[in-house]
């Protein structure tokens, strides 16, 4: 399991897996908007980890410069270049 500290976003840390075959799984927000959070996670549970960055990263919360999506597209951008 890998853990992500979040900024400027209302959840503190994104957990998450990526499997073998470059896929997103078990996606747990800590904190956050928990039908929103959930919503995320499901939706892109067994996705190819670089179409999940495509389709979140740069999604912006209320003028924030980020949100919950675009803190799991970066946490899985960190992940991907460990």
């Amino acid at each position: 399991m890998m853990e992500y500290k979040t900024r400027g976003t209302c959840a503190r840390k994104i957990l998450f897996d990526i499997t073998a075959d470059g896929k997103v799984h078990d996606v747990q927000f800590v904190g956050g908007c928990s039908g929103n959070t959930q919503g995320v996670a499901r939706l892109v549970e067994g996705m190819d980890v670089k179409e999940a960055i495509s389709r979140m990263k740069g999604i912006d919360c209320n003028g924030k410069g980020t949100s919950c999506p675009d803190q799991l597209a970066k946490a899985l951008e960190a992940a991907l270049n460990q």
